[in-house]
């Protein structure tokens, strides 16, 4: 039977408003030019996060959204309710504490993806990415895109989608409901996939037809003989973090891992001042090309919520305390606290740590200019008015 307008239920809907708001409003003009010269939608897989259910309605998403592994989701899940009963012990609320602890229990031997405690639902909540492309390569930031922290400080921004209310019902503008339809209807990624991946996709698109956009993601991408590859599993918050991971790189982990000459350092090094000093989304160094990449998410919405893992979504080891059962029966960590041995650093390593604590040092010292400048900053005085 066909639905009616009036009978579509909420999550189900698109609501869509022209923006008022300058800002908004460019936001919007910049994702429908978008569609020119990033014509193709690509799928960049999922990511997972947490999510409780609120008392009038919606979900709201708690801090750190976007862990590549559903078992990454859970122990964290575990990991707050852990950090809420110390909380309750110290307020002396047992009752609390015993339910929090309880539930922090069940997730280290349970690969469970939703749990109620204290009359509140917890899910793990997966989201589908998706990166835009053209014959030029991804979609690189947006003009629009916030983008406020300093080179080396953007750790110190808050992500974007912490606190993030997941409700279907609520208005965008028109290029980004435009976008939902898009890649509501993205059932599964193009090109040959793996039969179950492709079966749960066509089953999410008739349980969880509806979805709400997140704020978007950023990764980094070099191109290569086979095409654009990703540069790291990392992805970023802002397009910021994203070259702040670039220059990271080049000034600690690539001279190591790529056993770098005294001449490739050195122009490694210039590479990640020239970025700090533009700030531009692409870069070329000894040969390489790397860009800065915008990314889109997508959480599907069904009559119960946002949609949780799906059966190919396979995680890369068990709970924690199954996962550390394993290994104690392997021999791989040792029963008696008092075995353990100190590790044992070889060249490589202690090479990286001596990067890393100059980075730590350098970007130390860039905050404290940053705030510096922030305190010194000089009140403009008011100006006098003669009578």
């Amino acid at each position: 039977m066909t639905e009616s307008p009036e009978n579509v239920p909420a999550y189900r809907t698109i609501r869509m408003s022209p923006p008022h708001a300058p800002v908004a409003a460019l936001a919007d003009l910049e994702a429908w030019q978008a569609r020119d010269p990033y014509p193709e939608v690509r799928g960049a897989g999922p990511a997972f996060g947490i999510a409780y259910e609120l008392e009038h309605g919606g979900w709201r998403l708690r801090p750190h959204f976007g862990d590549p592994d559903p078992q990454d989701a859970r122990d964290s899940l575990a990991g707050y309710f852990r950090s809420e009963a110390h909380e309750a012990e110290q307020a002396g609320d047992d009752t609390r504490k015993a339910a929090l602890l309880a539930a922090a229990e069940r997730l280290d031997w349970e690969p469970i993806d939703e749990v109620t405690v204290l009359g509140t639902r917890h899910r793990v909540v997966r989201c589908e990415r998706f990166i835009r492309t053209g014959p030029d390569g991804p979609e690189p930031p947006r003009p629009s895109d916030p983008d406020p922290c300093p080179p080396g400080l953007s750790h110190r921004e808050p992500d974007p989608a912490d606190g993030f209310v997941i409700d279907p019902i609520a208005v965008t503008g028109l290029s980004e409901g435009i976008l939902k339809l898009e890649l509501l209807g993205l059932v599964h990624p193009v090109g040959p996939i793996d039969r179950e991946v492709k079966e749960d996709g066509i089953q999410a698109a008739h349980s969880h037809p509806g979805g709400v956009l997140l704020p978007p993601v950023f990764m980094v991408a070099e191109r290569t003989a086979f095409g654009w590859q990703p540069s790291t599993a990392a992805v970023a918050k802002t397009p910021q973090d994203a070259r702040d991971s670039i220059t990271f790189a080049l000034r600690v982990m690539d001279p190591v891992r790529r056993a770098l000459g005294t001449e490739q350092r050195a122009e490694y090094l210039r590479a990640a001042e020239e970025l700090d000093r533009t700030r531009a989304d692409s870069l070329d160094v000894a040969g390489r090309h790397l860009r800065v990449v915008r990314v889109e998410r997508l959480v599907r919405i069904g009559p119960d919520g946002p949609e949780g893992p799906r059966r190919s979504d396979h995680s890369t080891q068990p709970p924690f305390r199954v996962h550390d059962q394993q290994l104690r029966a392997q021999g791989l960590i040792p029963d008696d606290e008092d075995e353990e041995r100190p590790l044992e650093l070889t060249p490589e390593m202690e090479e990286m740590n001596r990067l890393m604590e100059a980075e730590s040092e350098r970007r130390r010292k860039l905050l404290a200019e940053h705030e510096q400048r922030h305190r010194g900053r000089p009140r403009k005085a008011k100006k006098s008015r003669r009578r």
